[in-house]
């Protein structure tokens, strides 16, 4: 998504996720979880929606806490699809929490969801959409690597011209190392 660093410098919508969060890595369960939401709710949308909707996301969802929201019941699920200030689809809100109660399996079996992504890495996104679809609902291949983009799993979220990535690059996202002992992404 480099072209990402075309339109969202100075945008007033898109800026401060381009410059302080696409793209450095992160193993915040929290944070990752608000990803794959924001990157399910996106799925048919455009991302300045997803960002224009993103606080209103957050205090719906109880700020992605995974316990909070793999514990929603059928109620829960009606007052999100009444909630006028996110979007409101219901097969988008029953896969996050359904995915809500895979991420806290996760934590048995990996330590917990960034523990699941480590050690799965390095792959490539076809091999990548192949793990979340067997692991999670809702998951394509935009959605799948748009989100591990937006973590540091798969290069190109910036261009290598952007300021940003040379940012990102003194962090060394997990992509950056795989490159580094010669893997190829593509």
């Amino acid at each position: 998504m480099s072209g990402y660093c075309k339109i969202a410098p100075g945008h007033p919508v898109h800026n401060d996720y381009h410059e302080k969060e696409y793209g450095f890595p992160t193993e915040d369960e929290r944070i990752l979880f608000e990803r794959l939401v924001l990157e399910i709710m996106q799925a048919g949308l455009s991302w300045e929606i997803v960002l224009k909707k993103r606080k209103a996301l957050n205090k719906a969802f109880h700020r992605f806490l995974v316990n909070k929201v793999a514990a929603y019941k059928t109620g829960d699920v009606q007052r999100l699809l009444k909630d006028e200030g996110i979007i409101r689809n219901r097969l988008k809100i029953k896969a996050i929490i359904e995915n809500a109660r895979r991420v806290q399996k996760l934590r048995k079996s990996h330590g917990g969801f960034a523990g699941w992504i480590a050690a799965h890495h390095p792959l490539t996104k076809d091999g990548w959409v192949k793990l979340f679809r067997e692991q999670f609902l809702f998951t394509g291949g935009e959605i799948v690597g748009e989100f591990l983009m937006s973590i540091g799993y798969l290069p190109e979220a910036h261009h290598a011209r952007c300021a940003i990535s040379k940012d990102i690059a003194k962090l060394t996202p997990p992509w950056a190392s795989a490159v580094k002992k010669g893997f190829k992404y593509k």
